[in-house]
């Protein structure tokens, strides 16, 4: 690269970009995170790590964020905008051929869980055509399911400015794993007519940044080793392991 070093792949010009780049990739959401919580909260998180993860690798470039994804179990609120898993899976298959024509390696990095199932067809379906690409969630370790406490804090040390704590209000706090059969069944708000699935209270920009710099660390961790399980996911040593 020429002159200062930008890790933020719309700021640089073509001279800038290494031959052997490797572009991480966020990919976000526009859905409802509560009454306290913006629409963009996803993309933000995953724009973050992204880019925090980007000024360890040497030659990393984050792309700009896609801000849409598969959203539907979050169509009962207004503002949540959702482009289905069809259409996910085709924007990111062209994408990451896009970026193959000059990337040596593509990291998709996932800020909504809703977007998993797309990413593993997506990712195997480019692997299959020879692309270097995998995916990466952002996992934080215990955090709650949708605008609890996790991602209001991470939100406190992000982008203060954007939350309303003065609106959080305490959701259905049962883990995803006993809500997830009524999610995909009736969508979120028929369990939360918050939004909300977990507690902000105790919510703190202190907590934030912990929960940031062990989702940063994990992600350097798992671009670095690079290795891929059947999903087209990067993953860790068992011992090292933690769920996206």
């Amino acid at each position: 690269m020429t002159g200062d070093r930008t890790t933020e792949l719309a700021r640089a010009a073509w001279p800038d970009v290494p031959p052997d780049a490797l572009v991480l990739l966020p990919i976000g959401s526009t859905e409802q995170h509560g009454p306290h919580l913006p629409l963009d909260t996803d993309s933000v998180i995953a724009h973050a790590v992204a880019r925090r993860a980007s000024t360890a690798l040497p030659t990393g470039l984050v792309a700009p964020t896609l801000p849409y994804g598969a959203s539907g179990e979050h169509a009962g609120f207004p503002g949540t905008v959702s482009i289905g898993h069809e259409a996910l899976r085709a924007v990111l298959v062209e994408l990451v051929r896009s970026l193959s024509l000059w990337a040596a390696r593509i990291v998709l990095v996932n800020g909504h869980g809703g977007n998993a199932a797309t990413l593993d067809t997506a990712v195997r379906l480019l692997r299959a055509e020879g692309h270097d690409v995998a995916w990466t969630g952002c996992p934080a370790p215990g955090g709650d399911a949708h605008a609890g406490r996790t991602e209001t804090s991470l939100m406190l040390h992000l982008a203060p400015e954007h939350v309303r704590l003065e609106a959080a209000v305490t959701g259905d706090t049962r883990p995803l794993s006993v809500l997830l059969p009524e999610l995909m069944a009736h969508g979120v708000r028929a369990v939360s007519p918050s939004g909300v699935l977990g507690d902000p209270t105790g919510a703190s920009a202190g907590e934030g940044r912990t929960t940031m710099d062990a989702m940063v660390s994990t992600a350097v961790r798992r671009i670095t080793t690079w290795t891929v399980d059947d999903r087209g996911r990067l993953t860790e040593p068992a011992h090292q392991a933690v769920r996206p």
